[in-house]
C-alpha cells in the first residue's frame, strides 16, 4: 500500500499535545462522547498540515495526494489515522468536501510561500481552517448556512492568530510569509524585519493592524455561541475565548517577540475572563 500517514509518527491519542499546544487545553471542554470524533478530524488535519510543513517538497505533496485519493475513494483501512477518521465519517455521515478543501490548502503550502493581498490569505483560511469548524458543527448535528458562516469567521480568525504567532518561525524554518505583501509595503516593513528583534516601529504598527482586523473577524463570529444549545456553548465559547486570549496576549507581549500560548500562567488567568466576554459579545 506504500507509505502510510501513520508511519510518519502521528498517533491519534497524543497528536494534539505533540503538534499544537493550545488544543489539549481546550479539548477537555468537549462533550466526552464527541472527543474521539473531534480528535480524528483534528489528527487528519494536523497530519495533512505536517506533510506540507515538516516533510515538505515532493514527498509531502505525494503524501497529500495519497490522502486525497483515500478521501475520494473512501479507502480508510491500513492506516491508524484514516481508520479512526473512517469510523467518524461513517458515524456522522460527513461529506468529503471539507477534507478535500483541507488537502488542497496544504498542497498550496508546498508550492506557494508568499501572498500579495489579504484576500489571498483569506482564501487560504477558507480552505485550511474553515472546514474544521464546519466539520465540528456537523459532529454536533448542525449543517445550516447561518451557523457555518459564523463558524467560518471564528476559524479564519484562529488561523490568522496562528500566523501572527509564528511570523519569524515561518520565515526562518519554512521560507513562508503569510503577512500580505501589500501590508508590508504599507508599513515600510521588509521580510528581513520579520526575523529580527521586534524593536522596529514599522513592525509594531504592522502587527497592531493585523491584530486589530483579526479581532474584528473573530468577534463577528461570536453570535454562533448563542445559536447552540446550552451544553455546547461552553466548549465552542472556550475555543473562541482561547483565540481571543492569545490575540490579547499578542497585543500585550507578542510584539516584543514573546510567543504567548494558553499554557502560560497569564493566559490561564485571562482565559475565563475572555470566555465571559465572549458570552457577552454573542448576545
Amino acid at each position: 500500500m506504500g507509505l502510510r500517514i501513520g508511519d510518519c509518527g502521528w498517533r491519534i491519542e497524543n497528536i494534539a499535545a505533540e503538534h499544537y499546544e493550545n488544543f489539549p487545553v481546550l479539548s477537555r471542554t468537549l462533550p466526552r462522547r464527541l472527543r474521539p470524533d473531534v480528535a480524528a478530524v483534528y489528527a487528519f488535519a494536523r497530519a495533512a498540515d505536517d506533510c506540507a510543513d515538516e516533510i515538505r517538497g515532493a514527498e509531502g505533496a505525494a503524501l497529500l495526494e495519497g490522502m486525497r485519493r483515500r478521501i475520494e475513494t473512501g479507502t480508510f483501512d491500513g492506516d491508524p489515522i484514516f481508520e479512526a477518521l473512517g469510523r467518524t465519517i461513517r458515524r456522522h455521515d460527513l461529506p468529503a468536501r471539507p477534507f478535500l478543501d483541507l488537502i488542497d490548502a496544504f498542497l498550496q503550502d508546498t508550492r506557494k510561500n508568499r501572498y500579495a493581498t489579504f484576500d489571498e490569505v483569506l482564501d487560504y483560511c477558507r480552505r485550511s481552517a474553515d472546514p474544521v469548524g464546519r466539520l465540528v458543527l456537523m459532529l454536533f448535528g448542525y449543517r445550516d448556512a447561518e451557523r457555518f458562516a459564523l463558524s467560518d469567521r471564528i476559524c479564519t480568525a484562529l488561523q490568522l492568530i496562528n500566523f501572527w504567532q509564528d511570523v519569524a518561525a515561518d520565515l526562518r524554518d519554512r521560507d513562508r510569509v503569510y503577512i500580505p505583501a501589500e501590508d508590508l509595503r504599507r508599513f515600510g516593513v521588509t521580510e528581513s524585519d520579520l526575523g529580527t528583534p521586534r524593536d522596529r516601529e514599522g513592525y509594531r504598527r504592522l502587527m497592531s493592524y493585523e491584530i486589530d482586523r483579526t479581532e474584528k473577524i473573530l468577534t463577528a463570529g461570536f453570535p454562533l455561541i448563542r445559536r447552540l444549545p446550552f451544553r455546547l456553548r461552553f466548549p465552542v465559547g472556550m475555543f473562541a475565548a482561547g483565540g481571543w486570549t492569545i490575540l490579547k496576549r499578542q497585543r500585550a507581549v507578542g510584539l516584543a517577540g514573546f510567543r504567548p500560548t494558553l499554557r502560560d500562567w497569564p493566559s490561564r488567568w485571562l482565559l475565563p475572563v475572555q470566555f465571559l466576554r465572549v458570552l457577552a459579545f454573542s448576545a
